[in-house]
């Protein structure tokens, strides 16, 4: 009973990350697609722990981490470059 709702909330996960990527392809602006990419990171994470929960593996909570890790810094760079317009600043005194 444990197994089949664990593949049931899996296949939920899984549809709604199906909806973010179509938002990513079609939002409607670019704040809106990181938003989305943020999402489909956590659902990412969300799959994987419900995977692991499945198959009853405890070192793929590792693989959780990475990803959250990865979520996060790709949200940050995304959001430094709509605010800067770039994302590595090479010198914060000289002024071109």
């Amino acid at each position: 009973m444990v197994k089949l709702i664990m593949l049931i909330a899996l296949i939920i996960v899984v549809l709604s990350m199906l909806a973010m990527f179509i938002r990513i392809i079609k939002g409607p602006t670019l704040a809106d697609r990181i938003l989305a990419l943020d999402a489909v990171g956590l659902q990412l994470m969300a799959c994987v722990a419900l995977y692991s929960i499945f198959i009853g593996a405890q070192y793929l909570l590792v693989a959780i981490l990475l990803i959250g890790i990865l979520a996060f810094l790709g949200t940050a760079v995304f959001s430094k470059y709509i605010d800067k317009g770039k994302v590595i600043e090479h010198d914060s005194n000289h002024h071109d």
